[in-house]
């Protein structure tokens, strides 16, 4: 059976506190995008071992043990012992530790698959607990609609937010933003308004009002990240932003726009219609 996983941007992202487990609370805008990876689970015969991991695309860093989709199985072998041993293939298109989320994506969507698969019987509520448990982020993606998300990022309510008018474009220079030194160059701090105020107003107020607390300290230390969203804007871009912690930076246009141009040594780009 096999299985699509789709990445997520970020639309503004306030820091709000830390929480006493060292967390953080925080509020942002999920969006689903369509650029994505595929993991397909066949079950396996006459072998000892539960799981047989294989993957291709971009390079999956770590160790196997490590991989969010073998803990996903892992987690629901706990409670279902009766799982049977499975092939799982991952193929990588959506880079990694980008603010994108693909990790997360990949995990949640594992889960699904197996549920679906095997016929856990598993309900929406259920596949959500199981979900948290792998990360934060990905509970958002059994829900896979917009949502404004609020806690450290599991508490979702749906929202209409709808791109579907617009053309979006992914850009990812390759650097590797490590995510508890961005967390440790913000000082926390309510916002005058939320960000769920400022979805609803027009596309075009966002650029003024619609942030993500972590450009200012990443921008800082990494210029090249924020040379793109200037380029963004200067070739037209009704708003653009940093997803999540980085390095992606993202592009809105109006869809009778030419598609941009981005070059760039090691950049990933892709445009999504």
């Amino acid at each position: 059976m096999l299985s699509f996983p789709n990445c997520k941007i970020n639309l503004g992202l306030h820091i709000l506190n830390k929480r006493e487990d060292g967390f953080h609370n925080l509020e942002t805008v999920f969006y689903p995008v369509g650029l994505k990876d595929a993991v397909e689970i066949i079950p396996a015969h006459n072998t000892t071992s539960p799981i047989t991991f294989t993957s291709s695309g971009l390079i999956v860093d770590g160790n196997n043990g490590d991989n969010i989709c073998i803990k996903a199985y892992h987690l629901l072998k706990k409670d279902f012992p009766e799982l049977p041993a499975i092939k799982m293939h991952l193929h990588k298109a959506i880079p990694m530790g980008a603010g994108l989320g693909g990790g997360s994506a990949d995990g949640a969507f594992v889960l699904m698959l197996l549920n679906k698969k095997f016929n856990l019987n598993l309900s929406t509520p259920e596949l959500l607990n199981y979900a948290s448990q792998l990360g934060s982020d990905c509970p958002f993606f059994i829900i896979n609609k917009p949502c404004y998300a609020t806690g450290r990022g599991e508490i979702l309510e749906a929202i209409n937010t709808d791109l579907s008018k617009y053309t979006i474009i992914l850009i990812n220079p390759g650097i590797h933003i490590n995510t508890g030194w961005a967390f440790s160059q913000l000082t926390p701090a309510l916002p005058q308004k939320t960000i769920k105020e400022i979805i609803t107003q027009p596309i075009t107020s966002w650029q003024q009002e619609l942030k993500n607390d972590f450009e200012m300290p990443v921008f800082e230390k990494y210029p090249a990240i924020k040379n793109i969203k200037e380029a963004l804007y200067t070739q037209g871009a009704v708003y653009a932003s940093m997803s999540g912690s980085g390095s992606t930076v993202y592009g809105i246009f109006e869809k009778a726009m030419a598609a941009p141009q981005f070059t760039g040594t090691g950049y990933f780009v892709k445009t999504i219609v």
